[in-house]
């Protein structure tokens, strides 16, 4: 820590400690074993404490007149952000809240931003969604709008030259932290924000965060339709953006209604993901006020482990069952695709055995940048948003939800007990950009510019549009949606609309597939995905599932692909403490000969518009907890960049258009919840 000690010497305004702490993180370095985002990206509380949410009742609505008491599927995203975040800004993003509804409802919108010489870009969403949240990142969200605002009380100062790019230092050259690196620099301080930005005890900042919170708000609010129509719903929402030693630990914050905290809750006052859960639940959830909120962890698949892991170890063990049993609470789903890949599953991570599983090579970003990983074992790692690092078997849903059930063993709670969603993480105010017939819009660029991989860990060819939040609602409004996020009643989709079900029972009909009412059986004789079994009916029963899927059509300008087959997953933890799965065909034909021309794009082979399937597990074993869901899987069809590739001539293809390591063909695909068996043994 001698080194630590000795940045102390430095001002907190200067720009030198700044620059060197930001650099330094982002390289993902540590000091002595310290977290450096501890050292450097934490702010003292807000003083006052920020209010908790006001009680009062939610703004009246109609009834919709669309009402389906088996449920219907609904599609939306739950990830994206917009100019008032800060590296979004940074790259020339311009696009406002307003501008991701309007885009959500299928207005066309103009992209900026990526690299200062990026064309501007208009797009429109090929199929309007249901639904949509901006999440901007509670993190300097107040600093971006004081320092792009003229006549800001801040906009003078060095710090805000920095970021808009007018203050380029020497050590930032010397660092290497020039252009984006650079202008993220300006806000970054030992223990807190800028004092030449935010004022003597930040009251300038907080002042503008409230300021930019009601602004979001007052979009959401905007773009709510409350009329019986109920054709579009919008959630109050911010991002929690915690990145210890460049690992991803973000969560989503999505609320019920309008009733919502004074301020969003922030990394740089709140940096332990524990106080984050607490804060949340004193502001909001337990305020009295008739707030509610959830927390979507995002993007496991770039966290080194750290996003599931028992933050709580070494706790008495009552503590550690309190802190597991809120996360569970406030946690119901997670994020299992969006642009930086797919978070499922990854073949051989460390004692996991049973089946082996092809489909878990699909859209592994760091296989593509950083092929060469090793393995965590039972620890953590670091620098996985930097290209760095080992990578953990609780980077992927399906282990984390094994380690769910083994910590149930350990403390008699599951904290990993959640439902599915996807979304894009949209830098660009697009929501649901997610076809493979355009480039991934996770920030504005050229095709050249997201086709160009040499010496980039992380660059865009290595992305993807990606994916969709799936619930199962009776209507499309914010009590109904936001209930089915609660009760795990969701699903996860790549990008394609396609619309999967997931029902187990003890006594769910053998024949249920020749149903008309499927679903009315399913609910009436078993449990939907997100549910518990219910305790069996005899000791030798055995649990039926069904599942079910229709395939998304797509459009005349954008044609889906049909349905290959569904498959449903096991997971569970052996006598030894091995992971085990198991895969299993339920339906569909997995050697259907379908396969696409790379040279056009062109699909051939025949598929399922609609597929269904019954699994009765055969091997159940009453005394033993055990996790199951459901996927759908497309026909093969060609990627985003593969069809990208073909606007180049031959000679001119950028290098991403020959990178053995991008597949050329793609298998879109779903996944529903789980549905989870717990023993009942002592």
């Amino acid at each position: 820590m001698a080194l630590a000690s000795a940045f102390h010497i430095f001002e907190r305004s200067t720009v030198t400690h700044r620059l060197l702490a930001f650099a330094l993180t982002t390289a993902g370095l540590s000091l002595g074993g310290c977290d450096i985002s501890k050292l450097f990206l934490t702010a003292e509380p807000w003083q006052p404490p920020p209010a908790a949410a006001a009680k009062r009742a939610p703004a009246p609505r109609e009834a919709c007149s669309h009402y389906v008491d088996d449920r219907q599927p609904l599609f939306g995203d739950l990830h994206l952000h917009t100019a008032y975040s800060m590296d979004a800004n940074a790259l020339g993003t311009k696009t406002l809240p307003n501008d991701a509804y309007a885009f959500a409802k299928g207005d066309p919108i103009t992209l900026y931003g990526g690299t200062p010489d990026a064309e501007p870009v208009t797009i429109s969403i090929d199929r309007p969604l249901d639904f949509a949240a901006v999440t901007d990142h509670a993190e300097w969200m107040a600093e971006v709008a004081l320092c792009t605002t003229p006549g800001s009380s801040s906009y003078d100062s060095t710090g805000c030259a920095i970021y808009r790019g007018e203050d380029d230092s020497l050590l930032a050259k010397l660092l290497g932290a020039e252009g984006f690196r650079a202008r993220l620099g300006g806000f970054i301080t030992f223990g807190g924000r800028r004092s030449d930005v935010c004022g003597e005890s930040d009251n300038l900042c907080r002042q503008q965060l409230h300021t930019t919170w009601q602004s979001i708000q007052a979009a959401a609010e905007a773009w709510y339709d409350r009329s019986a129509d109920c054709s579009f719903t919008t959630f109050h929402a911010w991002e929690y953006s915690r990145s210890p030693q460049s690992t991803k630990v973000h969560r989503n914050v999505i609320l019920r209604n309008e009733i919502v905290p004074e301020l969003p809750i922030s990394s740089l006052e709140t940096p332990l993901e524990m106080d984050f859960r607490r804060q949340l639940l004193e502001q909001c959830n337990d305020s009295g006020s008739g707030c509610d909120a959830i927390a979507i962890p995002h993007n496991p698949n770039l966290s080194n482990g750290q996003l599931f892991r028992a933050e709580y170890a070494g706790l008495p063990e009552a503590e550690q069952q309190h802190h597991a049993a809120i996360r569970a609470r406030l946690e119901p789903v997670v994020e299992m695709m969006q642009i930086k890949g797919e978070s499922e599953c990854r073949a051989g991570m460390f004692q996991v055995v049973g089946t082996a599983d092809e489909l878990c090579g699909f859209e592994k970003i760091r296989d593509f940048g950083q092929p060469e990983l090793s393995d965590c074992g039972e620890t953590t790692g670091k620098g996985a948003q930097a290209g760095r690092g080992c990578t953990s078997r609780n980077d992927y849903v399906r282990y984390a939800l094994i380690d769910g059930i083994r910590e149930r063993e350990r403390l008699g709670v599951n904290p990993y007990q959640f439902g599915f969603i996807g979304s894009t993480d949209s830098h660009t105010a697009a929501p649901g950009a997610v076809s493979e017939y355009q480039r991934p819009y996770k920030y504005g660029a050229t095709p050249s510019q997201a086709l160009t991989v040499a010496g980039k860990p992380r660059a865009v060819a290595f992305q993807n549009p990606g994916g969709l939040a799936g619930v199962w609602a009776e209507a499309n409004n914010r009590d109904s949606i936001f209930a089915a996020l609660k009760r795990r009643e969701t699903f996860a989709t790549s990008g394609p609309r396609i619309a999967p079900r997931f029902f187990g029972g003890w006594d769910l009909p053998e024949a249920i597939c020749s149903e008309t009412d499927l679903a009315s059986k399913g609910y009436e004789n078993g449990v939907p995905m997100g549910s518990l079994l219910p305790e069996a009916p005899r000791q030798t029963a055995k649990p039926r599932f069904v599942v079910s899927a229709a395939a998304d059509m797509g459009t005349s300008d954008a044609p889906g692909h049909p349905l290959q087959r569904l498959q449903i997953i096991k997971g569970w933890v052996d006598a030894e403490g091995q992971f085990q799965q198991l895969v299993v065909d339920v339906a569909g034909d997995a050697n259907n000969g379908a396969y696409v021309d790379t040279n056009s794009c062109r699909a051939h082979g025949q598929g399922f518009s609609t597929l269904c399937g019954v699994w009765e597990d055969s091997e159940f074993d009453m005394n033993q907890d055990a996790v199951y869901y459901a996927r759908a899987i497309e026909n093969p069809s060609c990627r985003w960049s593969t069809r990208m590739c073909l606007g180049f001539e031959t000679e001119n293809q950028p290098d991403a258009c020959q990178n053995p390591r991008l597949p050329k063909t793609i298998q879109e695909r779903a996944w529903t919840a789980p549905i989870w068996f717990e023993s009942r043994r002592s």
